[in-house]
């Protein structure tokens, strides 16, 4: 992990919301004072259970959500990628974080302190909506996954979490950056199961699978097992 507490928000690569909100407030700019933080990939850059005192943006990389279950069983939630927001659903129903994100890959983050946000989010109706569409979509997903993991099978589940994927990477060819065991957590379903189903979906020519390379070919099919399974 690398912090750079320099950087200034009109400098920055990948300016978000909130800069957009106060480019033109000197008085804001001058208080916000970002950090900037490299994660090299397995770095945790939230832990479940720790208290919330930034709000993070994720400027570069990507990084998966997820629940910390029991006997190390994980539930990944959904997968972050820039201009996502991390402690978005800690804000202000609790201090800690009941989830943990761990970087997939090198990540930039750029992390700003939860009171000038929540001051920020109290005083400015723009800042307000814009926080709050970001914040329904974190809640439409995880909806989502509930929905999967309660009514569908593993084959349902399986082909819902490469649908996902797809359409994360906008792309039916991918790189998997998730491990065959990150995968499983990603669906709820064992590592040895994911290995079957990997195979199984190649046989029936829905998928090709060259080592990290998966490649959609039957997208429609693949679609009906997510709808029925």
């Amino acid at each position: 992990m690398k912090i750079n507490k320099e950087i200034n928000c009109t400098e920055c690569e990948n300016q978000c919301d909130i800069f957009d909100i106060i480019k033109t407030q000197n008085d804001l700019l001058n208080k916000v004072k970002p950090i900037h933080v490299t994660f090299k990939k397995n770095d945790i850059i939230c832990k479940q259970g720790n208290t919330v005192t930034h709000g993070i943006y994720i400027v570069s990389g990507t990084a998966k959500l997820y629940i910390e279950g029991l006997n190390n069983r994980n539930i990944i939630l959904y997968i972050l990628k820039p201009h996502n927001y991390v402690g978005l659903l800690s804000f202000f129903e609790t201090p800690r974080y009941f989830y943990s994100v761990v970087a997939l890959e090198q990540c930039k983050v750029c992390m700003v302190d939860v009171q000038f946000i929540k001051q920020l989010y109290r005083d400015n109706h723009l800042f307000l909506c814009r926080l709050n569409e970001a914040f329904g979509k974190s809640v439409a997903s995880i909806m989502q996954k509930i929905i999967t993991l309660n009514q569908k099978n593993i084959r349902g589940r399986f082909a819902d979490s490469l649908l996902y994927l797809s359409q994360l990477n906008k792309n039916l060819s991918f790189n998997l950056i998730l491990t065959r065991k990150e995968l499983g957590e990603l669906c709820a379903i064992s590592e040895e199961n994911i290995v079957r189903l990997l195979a199984e979906f190649k046989n029936e020519k829905i998928i090709d699978v060259q080592k990290k390379q998966i490649t959609i070919l039957d997208e429609t099919l693949l679609r009906k097992i997510s709808e029925v399974g």
